[in-house]
Order: structure tokens, then sequence, then C-alpha cells
């Protein structure tokens, strides 16, 4: 075929990620939606379908896309395995629908048709060919448009919605014009899209004061974070500590004998990244902890630092891979004003990088072969693109299972490129949104422009490394609504264990840093303590796993509301059977009212047909028969509504 009897132009195909050099992410039993502009000269009728496979299958799947506004045109199809899809748009002028919408105008303005039946034979006998199960029908009309005598039920099918469905199913495609790229999607495990983290330190484990914790004193934590409703826990780095330039408490520069050192300086005479401090046991306890964590619906995430202490022995051992200073020493680490003095930065433009690179995945491997399949990277914005971009491509080939969290608080479109190289989630700025303005343009950013295709945001109200500004006064209030939102926000969301719970909140002075902070000694916790804050998230844990609307972040929609320190916002599930409406006070010091306009259109509904909402959190239900309908939140009770819709 000669392309010039092409007449469809495809353009603005989307999502289309930095022209198709990377793709787009969704996880298993996700709906993938594919637009683009669709133009042709004239005025005959248009099709087109998204044409799609996974990389292990021979042939293409067809999804059929329909026209919306300004010749745009879309569609969608359902991802059922993981790994890599190709997807492109095929489009085409549709002779036969042509056809049929001019001899309905036709028909309509009383003019005879009898030559347009004779040339619509054609069209019927190229669809006899492709629908078996309608080969009467068509043959019945075959003979009807070639008969004077039966002109009038030839004018009657001819318009017909039979026929209408039997050419949309069985098109001709005739100098159809392919989209010139195929793009690539990615498809993950569920986890990737939904999973509630909990972090903590394992030598802060221990049952006695001043006692440094082990992975046989984690078995016991396990079920009361599994209790308490999360499905991942996180582990600060678990391998040897540096002994060179060891921080002291509170990151004094020099150590006391008895100080146990910052976990993410890596390595020291008893090994590196590929091994265990043996203050926290042996790789059979590491893997029992793994193993159990499982039985309680738990995976461990490890931490993954490519950074070393003085002592790690890739310094010895490879020590190209390090920067060299005149005077014979390794500049260490530093993110001015910052500074590490207990650790080497990797020095990545080394000649033997690609043996660098070789020992890098083979970490990752070596952990993933043990049971890890997440990887919480840190500061993964200090490395080249394209390392990261091989590790995880390397990485997924042996277990396409392997996640990986970026963490990453830099620059947004940093942020955004890791996101694209391949990390299956990212850190946020949610840390710091705190009015409503900054959250809707916030959560607008992250699911309505181009990010919704590739950026998969875990929300987290603290870290070990930031204790924001608005935490700093302990106002339990906040604690309650900054977790709230990040469970109900953001479908991934994690927290900096029983700091937040028991709203330890003391900073370093001027700074977003904790005062005490366990990156730099054993502390001890009462793990068994319950509080409010820690039953509401125990609670919030529970509704997100049997609420499918929560299952999601993309699916959010806010809501208007007339007063601006109540934030309201609405979710649904991809089928539509759960509709979840939420009301957070802002405010952690008074009393907020105001009347919400509840989006019926989303279920269906009309603005008069009246709803039962029941709060999920006290089981309070309530009828509501318009479309706006009043809340008031006590900051000192509850201070939001997790509504259940029914109808």
């Amino acid at each position: 075929m000669k392309s010039g009897q092409r007449r469809v132009v495809i353009e603005n195909v989307s999502p289309e990620i930095n022209c198709g050099q990377h793709a787009a992410k969704r996880v298993v039993g996700q709906n993938f939606e594919v637009s683009a502009d669709l133009l042709a000269d004239g005025h005959d009728v248009l099709n087109a379908h998204i044409k799609y496979k996974h990389e292990k299958a021979r042939s293409w799947k067809y999804a059929p896309m329909k026209l919306g506004e300004n010749d745009n045109w879309s569609g969608s199809f359902e991802v059922e395995k993981q790994g890599l899809y190709e997807y492109t748009v095929e489009a085409w002028v549709d002779y036969p629908l042509t056809w049929q919408h001019n001899i309905e105008r036709k028909i309509d303005d009383k003019q005879h048709v009898n030559v347009e039946l004779e040339d619509g034979i054609q069209y019927l006998k190229d669809a006899k060919k492709k629908s078996k199960e309608d080969k009467d029908y068509l043959d019945q009309l075959i003979a009807a448009f070639a008969n004077p005598d039966e002109y009038s039920f030839a004018i009657k099918e001819a318009q017909s919605e039979r026929l209408h469905d039997i050419f949309w199913a069985n098109p001709s495609k005739k100098f159809a014009t392919t989209y010139e790229k195929q793009l690539p999607l990615y498809v993950d495990r569920q986890k990737a899209l939904y999973s509630t983290w909990y972090e903590f330190f394992p030598r802060s484990t221990a049952k006695k004061a001043g006692q440094h914790g082990t992975f046989k004193d984690v078995l016991d934590i396990i079920p009361l974070v599994a209790k308490q409703g999360f499905d991942v826990i996180y582990f600060p780095p678990i391998h040897p500590i540096g002994t060179a330039h060891r921080k002291g408490k509170n990151n004094t520069t020099t150590a006391l004998p008895e100080d146990v050192g910052v976990p993410w300086a890596i390595g020291n005479k008893e090994g590196g990244h590929k091994d265990i401090l043996p203050e926290l046991g042996t790789l059979d306890d590491f893997k029992e902890v793994i193993r159990v964590a499982g039985e309680h619906g738990i995976e461990i995430a490890m931490d993954f630092a490519l950074q070393c202490s003085p002592d790690h022995p890739y310094v010895k051992e490879h020590p190209s891979w390090f920067k060299w200073r005149p005077d014979g020493t390794v500049q260490y680490a530093e993110n001015p004003p910052k500074k590490y003095q207990d650790i080497y930065p990797i020095y990545f433009e080394s000649d033997d990088w690609e043996n660098m690179w070789e020992e890098f995945v083979g970490i990752t491997l070596f952990w993933n072969e043990l049971g890890i399949k997440i990887f919480r990277v840190d500061n993964p914005h200090t490395k080249p693109f394209g390392f990261w971009e091989y590790l995880i491509a390397q990485v997924k080939k042996v277990d396409a299972d392997v996640l990986f969290l970026a963490e990453a608080f830099t620059k947004p479109k940093t942020m955004q490129r890791l996101a694209k190289i391949g990390f299956s989630q990212g850190y946020t700025y949610y840390t710091w949104r705190s009015s409503k303005a900054e959250i809707i343009e916030y959560m607008n950013e992250l699911t309505k422009g181009p990010m919704k295709d590739y950026f998969r945001p875990n929300f987290w109200p603290n870290t070990p490394d930031i204790n924001p500004w608005m935490l700093q006064g302990g106002n339990e209030n906040l604690y309650t609504v900054r977790h709230m939102m990040a469970a109900t926000l953001s479908s991934n969301f994690g927290m900096y264990g029983p700091v937040y719970e028991q709203i330890e909140h003391a900073p370093v002075i001027g700074k977003e840093e904790y005062l005490n902070s366990e990156k730099y000694e054993v502390r001890h916790w009462d793990w068994t303590k319950v509080t409010k804050l820690s039953t509401l998230i125990a609670k919030i844990n529970k509704i997100r796993k049997e609420h499918t609307a929560l299952q999601e972040t993309n699916n959010i929609d806010f809501c208007q509301i007339d007063n601006d320190r109540i934030l309201s916002y609405f979710k649904q599930s991809q089928d539509k059977s759960d509709n979840l409406l939420f009301a957070v006070n802002l405010d952690p010091y008074n009393r907020q009212g105001g009347w919400v306009q509840v989006p019926k259109y989303k279920m269906g509904l009309s603005n008069e047909q009246p709803i039962r909402v029941t709060d999920l959190i006290t089981g309070n239900s309530y009828i509501w028969n318009q479309e706006w309908n009043y809340v008031e939140l006590d900051p000192y009770q509850i201070p939001y509504h997790i509504f259940s819709i029914h109808y």
C-alpha cells in the first residue's frame, strides 16, 4: 500500500513519556486509557483502536476508541499480566460506516437511494467474510439491496443498529494509519500501587532500656505492626557500621565508646553491603524475620544505600570507586551545609564503572534471593540516572516482583526522572503541604497531569531525617489529620514508627530534625502503648484494606465546600461500587463546619436522589436528600469524616 492513500493523521498520543523513551505504569487489573487526536480531510467517518500486546504474546490485541470532543479519541484496556507491554494507535477512514452515515442522511431527506444501496453491497460482502455468526443476515441484506421490490426493507435495515454494530465489530481498516511509535507500558504487581509502610530501627527493639535490639527481638514486634494493619516493614540499613569518623549522639562528630553509629555509614572489617551487623544477629536470624513477617502478611523492605564508611572493604578492594584528593584522602559526603564525615560517596565516573555496576546489581540480587522484594533506595538522585535505569531493568529480568522506592526529596524534575527510569514509587512533598490550596494543587499535579501515568507517590508525614515544622509543637490533632490525609489521599503511604504514634516531637532547634534522633543512638520504646492516635491509625489501615477506592491514588476528585479550613474529596473504585467521601478539619484548634457538595453525578445519581452516608470511623449513619449537606468537625474529637456512600 502506498503511504499517499492513508488519509488519517494521528497526533498527541497520550500517554507518551518522553517521546516514548520511558514506559507508562500500571498494575495488574488496572485499566489503561490511551487518547489521541485523529484528523482527516473531508467529512468521512473515522474509526480507531488501540493496538497492544504483552512482551511474551505473539499476536496483537485491539481495544476500540471512541470520539470525544475536538477530534480527540480515547479507549482503554485492562492489563492482565506483569511485565512490559507495547501499545500504539491505529486509525482509518471507515468506509462502511461512512456509507451508512451518508445513506441515513439521504433517506431522512426523502431521497431515493437505489444506487446507494447497490453501492453498499460491497461492504456487506466484506463484513460477511469476517462475521460468520451474521452470515445469514448479511446474505439477506445483499439480496434485498439488489432487489427494488424490497426497497422498504432495505432502507430500514441500511439504517439499523444491528448493521452498524456489525460494521463496527468487523472493520476493514483499508488504508489504515498506524502511529509511528510502539510505546512502552510497564505493569507491576498490586503492591506497587497499594502499600502501607511502617519504618523502625531493629536495634531499638530490645525489651530492656540500654540494650541493643536484635532480629530475635524484632520477631516480637512484627505481630504488633501487623495488628496495626501495615503490610510493609522498612528497616534502615542492617549492615556493619563504620567506626572511622563515627557520629555520636545528636550528630556530634566525636563518638563515645558506647555510641553505635549511623546505619547509613555502611561497612567495616566485618563486611559491607552483603553482610549483617553482628549486634543484630545472623543471616539466618534475618531470614527468620522475613519468614515470620510473611506469615503476618507483611513484606520486609530493605534500605539500599550506595555509600560507604571509610572502613568499608570496597575502599581497599576497589580504590578507583572513590575519588581521591591530592593529599591521599577521600572527600567525605557533603550536602552543604550538612556534612557526613562518616560516609564516602561512590565515584560513579570511575574507569571501572562497568564492574562497579555489576557489583551493585549483585547486592540487590543477593538480598532478593533471600526473599527481599522491596528496596527503599537512599538518595538515588545523587547517583547517575543511567545507572538506576540499568540496575532496575537487570533486577526485574530476574524477579519482576521487585519494587523500588526512591527516597529523593529534591527538585521536581529530578524526582520525575527517577520515576520515568523505573522507580516503582517515590517520596513526595506531602510532608510540607499543609494548607487546603497547597494540598489540592499538589494532588492535582500528581493525579491529573502527565505525572499520573508514571509517578506513584508514597506519602510520609515524617521520616527519621524529617521532623516537619508543623509537627514540632506536638499537637495531637495535627498528627491525627496528617496521618489520615497521607493514608487517604495516596494509596501508598508510610510513617516512621513509634516516633509518630507516640508523638515524639522535640526538634533540634532551628532545624527540621529530631532531637535525640534514633539515627545516632539506640532508643527504647513501649511497643504495646495504645493511644488515641495509634487506635485511629489501626482503624484507617483496616478501612484501606476493606475499601478498594483507597487502593488507588489517581481516582481523587476534590469537592466544593464553603469553608477554607475544611478539605473535602471523593474517591471511587474502578468498578464504581465503592464510593467514599472525606471531610477534614485543617484547623487543629477550632471546630469548623460547612456545606459540602456531594458529586452525585460520579455515581450516576440525580441531585435529588437520597443517599445514606456512614462514617467508617464512628459508625454514625445519615440520610442526605440534597446535593449540598452540612458537616461539622471538632479537632479534639475526630477531626475528619470518612463516609461510605450507599444508594
